[in-house]
C-alpha cells in the first residue's frame, strides 16, 4: 500500500520504518528539514535499538523515502498516518497544536480516498474532532474515514513492540476503513481489538495511568519499608507471583518518568475533570511520583544538613535504560534541586548527556564514568544501564572524598556495597 507516515518523531519513524521493511510503499514527513536531512543520509535523529540497520534496509529497498513536502505526500497516499506530538501544557491538558497543523493540511489537500489513522495519544472525542473539523472546512465524507490506533512501544524495545505488540487497538466505524486495516495489520501475529474511536482514545491513557500507578504503589510500600526495617525486595517478588498482579513494573525507585506516563497520567486526570470525575487513584499516583523523584536529596539534607560545596555525581540521566530520552526523568529534577541548594553536579551517560545538557546546562557533564566520580561527596545512581552493575568499588574508596552512593534504582544491592566499606542507601532500605 502507499502509505504516508506524518511525523518523524519517535512513534512516526517507528512506525514508518516498520511498514517499510513489510514492503509497503512508505512516505515519513516532517518539517524538520534537519531531520529529514540526517534521515536521507543514513543518520537516526533518535537513539533505539536496531533502528540505524533497519533505516538502512528500508533505505536499500526503496519502499522509504524521507520528506518535508507533506502536500504531495497526502495527494499520493492512501494511507495517512498522524504521528505528531501531543505535549502535555503547563496546565496538564493535551497540547494540541501539532495534530490541528496536520488537520489543516489534510483539509487544502485531500483529494481522494484515504484512511486517516491517528497513531498519536490524544483526548478523548479527537476522531470525532478531526472528522467534524474536515467536514467544517468542505472534505467531502466521501473522501476520508478517521481511524484511532494508539501506540504501546517501549523506548528502547520499540521495534520489537511495533512487530510483536500485546494487542493492536484500533477504533474504527467503517467497514471500508476496517478492510483497508485489516490488510495493513493482518500480517501481524498481534491480537486485533476493533473498537470504537472513544474506546481506543481512552485504552492508550488507562494503560498508562495503570502502569503508572502501580509504580506509585511499590515505591509508597517502599517508603513505609524504609520506616519498618522490612524488605521491599521481597514484597516486590511475592506480590508479583500472584498471577492476577504480575512482577512488571513492580520495581520501588526513584519514580517513572519518559514521554508518556508523565505526560499522559495528568491529561487523564484533566479529561476527567471536563466531565466532572475525579480520578482520585491516579492523582494520587502523580503526586506520590512527584515526591519520590528526590527523595535521594531529602536523604542528603538529612546527612548534611545543606548542599553548598558539596560534589555529587549524577550516574544516568535518562529515564530508563536503552534510550537518550531524558523527558520528565527523575535525574532532572534531582540535578536541578541539588543546583538550587549550591551543590556542584556532575553528570555521566553513556548517550544522555547531549539531551540532558540542553536542559539542565549549569550541571557539568563527563565523556568517562570514573572522571564524574572522582573527588565527590557522593553519587547518585538514576539509571540503571549496565555498565554501572560493574562500578569498581576499590575506585570509589581511594578517590571520593565520602564513599557513599545512594541508589535510586535498587540496581546493586546483589554486590552490597556496604561489605566494601561504602555507605550505601537504597530506596526503601532502612534510613
Amino acid at each position: 500500500m502507499k502509505i504516508s507516515v506524518i511525523g518523524a518523531g519517535y512513534v512516526g519513524l517507528i512506525t514508518a520504518l516498520v511498514l517499510a521493511d513489510m514492503d509497503h510503499t512508505v512516505v515519513c514527513v516532517d518539517k524538520d528539514e534537519l531531520k529529514i536531512n540526517k534521515l536521507n543520509h543514513r543518520i537516526p535523529p533518535i537513539y533505539e535499538e536496531g533502528l540505524e540497520e533497519l533505516l538502512d534496509k528500508c533505505l536499500n529497498s526503496k519502499t522509504i523515502t524521507f520528506s518535508t513536502d507533506i502536500a504531495t505526500a497526502i495527494k499520493t497516499c492512501d494511507v495517512l498516518y498522524i504521528a505528531v506530538g501531543t505535549p502535555a501544557l503547563e496546565d496538564g491538558h493535551v497540547d494540541m497544536s501539532q495534530s490541528n497543523v496536520i488537520v489543516d493540511s489534510l483539509a487544502k489537500h485531500l483529494d481522494h480516498y484515504a484512511v486517516i489513522i491517528n497513531k498519536s495519544t490524544v483526548p478523548i472525542g479527537t476522531q470525532k474532532h478531526i472528522t467534524q473539523t474536515l467536514l467544517e472546512k468542505g472534505v467531502s465524507k466521501e473522501l476520508f474515514d478517521v481511524v484511532s490506533n494508539p501506540e504501546f512501544l517501549r523506548e528502547g524495545k520499540a521495534i520489537h513492540d511495533f512487530k510483536y505488540a500485546d494487542r493492536i487497538v484500533l477504533g474504527c466505524e467503517s467497514d471500508k476503513a476496517k478492510a483497508i486495516l485489516k490488510q495493513i495489520y493482518d500480517p501481524f501475529v498481534s491480537p486485533k481489538i476493533y473498537t470504537t474511536p472513544e474506546t481506543s482514545e481512552l485504552i492508550k491513557y488507562a494503560a498508562n495511568a495503570f502502569l503508572a500507578t502501580k509504580i506509585s504503589f511499590i515505591n509508597d510500600i517502599a517508603n513505609l519499608c524504609s520506616k519498618t526495617h522490612a524488605d521491599i525486595a521481597v514484597i516486590a517478588y511475592a506480590l508479583g507471583l500472584d498471577h492476577r498482579i504480575s512482577p512488571e513494573f513492580f520495581k520501588a525507585g526513584i519514580g517513572y518518568g519518559g514521554s508518556c506516563f508523565p505526560k499522559d497520567t495528568r491529561a487523564l486526570v484533566k479529561i476527567a475533570e471536563h466531565y466532572e470525575i475525579q480520578l482520585k487513584i491516579v492523582q494520587s499516583a502523580i503526586e506520590i511520583n512527584e515526591s519520590q523523584k528526590l527523595k535521594p536529596v531529602k536523604l542528603l539534607l538529612n546527612h548534611w544538613e545543606e548542599m553548598e560545596g558539596k560534589i555529587v555525581t549524577i550516574l544516568g540521566v535518562t529515564f530508563k535504560p536503552e534510550t537518550d530520552d531524558v523527558r520528565d526523568a527523575p535525574s532532572i529534577a534531582i540535578i536541578n534541586k541539588l543546583i538550587e541548594l549550591g551543590a556542584q553536579v556532575r553528570v555521566y551517560d553513556p548517550i544522555g548527556n547531549k539531551n540532558a545538557q540542553k536542559i539542565c546546562p549549569k550541571a557539568q557533564y563527563f565523556e568517562e564514568l570514573y572522571h564524574s566520580i572522582d573527588g565527590a561527596h557522593c553519587l547518585i545512581l538514576c539509571t540503571e544501564w549496565e555498565e554501572f552493575h560493574d562500578l569498581d568499588f576499590r575506585f570509589i574508596l581511594k578517590h571520593m572524598r565520602i564513599p557513599m552512593i545512594i541508589d535510586g534504582r535498587n540496581f546493586l544491592t546483589d554486590r552490597d556495597p556496604e561489605d566494601d566499606g561504602i555507605l550505601y542507601f537504597t530506596v526503601g532500605g532502612s534510613i
